[in-house]
């Protein structure tokens, strides 16, 4: 796989310049197919968004599949890299992971929905019996709760991560038990990839940084030596918060971090390096400080 190379302009505060728009229609039109009308929808892949993410890394067919030390990768490139496409359930990579990690550089990609829009199917006829509007999808924090339950290989030398955001459309069954049939017990039956919005590339435990806000890493960066634990404790005002520091609220707040998703962004940052906790509570409210 070559260094890809943007062909266009994307307005988004994660695009890193890697996305190829060309190459990400060839492969929805090779998994989906150029008319992706209602008569379709039945017929399409269970897994439909895996398919094409994996298509778009690896178009060749030759590259996918590939069992590897008893284990099956997503992609085995020419330069023996490996890439698992993950849309859900992360428990499934546990068994893969210390088995490919030893040997190999893996990148593991999450598509992560950026904005999504809802279209409810007759289970019965496949008529499409109502559509809603693209909404936010929240990305990219929903992928964090993901990554969890993978968080003790992130800092792997060879483990990579790459969030893929991505508008998608989603097609459920209207069989819920509710009166409007959209609830408890409702079947999601797929998701159809549109338009490429972003990709956020994370090699190493430091690049997590960009999940900081500037306002943080500009005010709130100090040195161990400047304000270490013992200066903590020896703090004039006991309740005052240390230079610094920021309780998970605020950096909800500056991050615009769903409280859903907030415990598994900051445990995974403090996994990583990336922030610490101080022994010190402001309120009820654990401190914490960027680690330099």
């Amino acid at each position: 796989m070559g260094k890809k190379k943007a062909t266009e302009t994307i307005k988004n505060p994660y695009d890193t310049g890697t996305l190829r728009h060309d190459l990400w229609e060839a492969a929805k039109e090779r998994v989906i197919g150029i008319d992706r009308q209602r008569l379709q929808i039945g017929t399409l892949s269970e897994k439909t968004v895996h398919a094409v993410v994996k298509n778009y890394y690896e178009p060749d067919e030759d590259h996918q599949e590939i069992p590897i030390e008893g284990k099956c990768a997503d992609i085995y490139t020419e330069d023996e890299r490996i890439i698992e496409i993950q849309t859900g359930n992360f428990s499934r990579l546990k068994s893969k992971l210390p088995v490919f990690l030893p040997e190999y550089d893996v990148t593991v990609v999450l598509p992560v929905p950026d904005r999504r829009r809802m279209i409810w199917i007759d289970p019965e006829t496949g008529e499409e019996v109502s559509a809603g509007a693209y909404r936010s999808a929240l990305a990219p924090w929903p992928a964090f709760r993901e990554l969890y339950t993978i968080r003790e290989y992130l800092s792997h030398p060879h483990m990579h991560v790459r969030f893929l955001l991505m508008n998608m459309t989603e097609y459920r069954l209207l069989n819920g038990r509710s009166r409007d049939r959209k609830h408890f017990g409702k079947t999601r039956h797929d998701r159809i990839p549109e338009e490429l919005t972003g990709e956020i590339i994370l090699n190493e435990p430091r690049d997590y940084m960009l999940f900081l806000p500037e306002e943080l890493t500009e005010h709130t960066k100090i040195s161990e030596a400047a304000d270490d634990t013992a200066a903590v404790r020896k703090a004039t005002d006991p309740e005052a918060a240390p230079t610094g520091t920021f309780t998970s609220a605020e950096l909800a707040r500056a991050a615009h971090i769903p409280k859903p998703y907030l415990s598994y962004v900051t445990g995974l940052l403090r996994m990583l390096g990336v922030i610490e906790r101080l022994p010190k509570k402001q309120g009820r409210s654990w401190l914490y400080r960027i680690r330099e």
